[in-house]
């Protein structure tokens, strides 16, 4: 399996573990890294400008930074890029392709749509980002389709990222669109349905933020 980005957030983390392949590389977003100390995970990047660590986690990212200085990196507080996306940033310069990302949703619906920006960022990018909890996850499609298993279970909704998103085909789900025109102002995309087959959905022109909800 190619090599995985794997960031870690400060949003809400909403589930007990994150799977782990051999070759990850894990970064600690500034508030991600009292998650990786809960799960025993230990990153190997941490970065951020460090505003909502406490005095605890603080103490344990200077003793790495004593031991392993290239271990953490520390960011101004007075900057154009969040902390989650410098550390997407961080891992598009270390040549990865694939992002897994943990705790960017919850908390400040703001910071929850910047990591969905970032999601359109990394695609702009050549590269695929998904953000994960222990609902669902949601993913961007552009001029592609993306397939899913049979054994899918759950509830998907699309949207267009930009003012359209044209030759929008949906096969295989409850709801089904052939060669459809998306709009950003018409939600007409809510809540289709896995029914059990592989299904698929192809954007010829344009960007849809893909969400699936587990059930």
């Amino acid at each position: 399996m190619a090599e995985r980005c794997v960031i870690i957030g400060a949003g809400d983390l909403t589930v007990s573990e994150i799977p782990l392949r051999e070759g990850d590389y894990v970064i600690a977003a500034d508030g991600g890294f009292a998650y990786c100390r809960y799960l025993e995970i230990e990153p190997d990047l941490v970065l951020g400008d460090f505003d909502s660590i406490d005095e605890n986690n603080m103490e344990a990212i200077m003793e790495m930074r004593s031991r392993y200085p290239e271990k953490v990196r520390v960011l101004p507080v007075k900057k154009d890029d969040t902390d989650m996306l410098a550390a997407i940033k961080e891992g598009l310069k270390l040549g990865y392709k694939e992002f897994v990302i943990y705790g960017g949703q919850g908390g400040r619906l703001a910071h929850t749509m910047a990591n969905i920006q970032c999601l359109n960022y990394l695609k702009e990018k050549g590269a695929k980002g998904y953000l994960m909890d222990g609902d669902g996850m949601i993913l961007v499609a552009k001029n592609e389709t993306v397939s899913f298993k049979k054994n899918l279970e759950g509830l998907l909704s699309l949207f267009s990222l930009g003012d359209k998103a044209e030759g929008v085909t949906i096969r295989n789900m409850k709801y089904l669109l052939d060669n459809a025109t998306i709009t950003n102002d018409f939600p007409i995309g809510v809540s289709n349905e896995f029914i059990g087959k592989e299904s698929s959905i192809t954007v010829e022109n344009g960007t849809l933020l893909i969400m699936i909800t587990w059930i």
